[in-house]
């Protein structure tokens, strides 16, 4: 039960960034006194692609790196330490897409395998995973969105 409720205020933490970024979706940028932040900045960019008529951005952020930018302590025992965040857009409107149900399947360097559903977060879906291990992560993504269609993306990630 307590290792359930860190997880959560974890997530609730990190979540409440990007209701933030999401409130400002449509200007791509903020700004937050003296510093001006791209929404883009957040995560790396690990893998965009259409898929049957839907824009997908994968992007892999550090929960480390996050948490500290944010001042706030890692909990202690968490053992994920990477959110995997995908947006899907349509790709002639650019609106966004978020209704649906999300799955990502991630197969380590060790062949270990990770699957989780993934969250509707704030015009984002997302999950936390445990990527601490170096080399080549496969990311598989199964989705189904609010038309119905089942869509599927594969790439690799590599952690340095």
């Amino acid at each position: 039960m307590k290792k359930l409720i860190v997880l959560t205020a974890a997530a609730l933490a990190f979540s409440a960034p990007m209701a933030v970024f999401a409130m400002d979706h449509d200007s791509m940028n903020m700004d937050h006194g003296s510093m001006k932040m791209e929404h883009d900045d957040h995560g790396d960019v690990a893998h965009q692609e259409i898929v049957d008529g839907v824009k997908a951005t994968f992007k892999v952020m550090s929960m480390k790196e996050h948490m500290k930018a944010m001042k706030i302590e890692m909990p202690a025992g968490m053992k994920e330490t990477h959110h995997i965040a995908v947006d899907f857009k349509d790709p002639k409107t650019g609106k966004a897409l978020t209704e649906g149900t999300v799955k990502v399947k991630l197969v380590g360097p060790d062949k270990a395998e990770q699957t989780k559903d993934l969250m509707g977060m704030q015009g984002h879906f997302g999950a936390d995973f445990d990527l601490s291990k170096k080399g080549k992560f496969g990311v598989m993504c199964k989705l189904q969105l609010k038309d119905g269609k089942v869509r599927s993306s594969k790439f690799w990630y590599t952690v340095k």
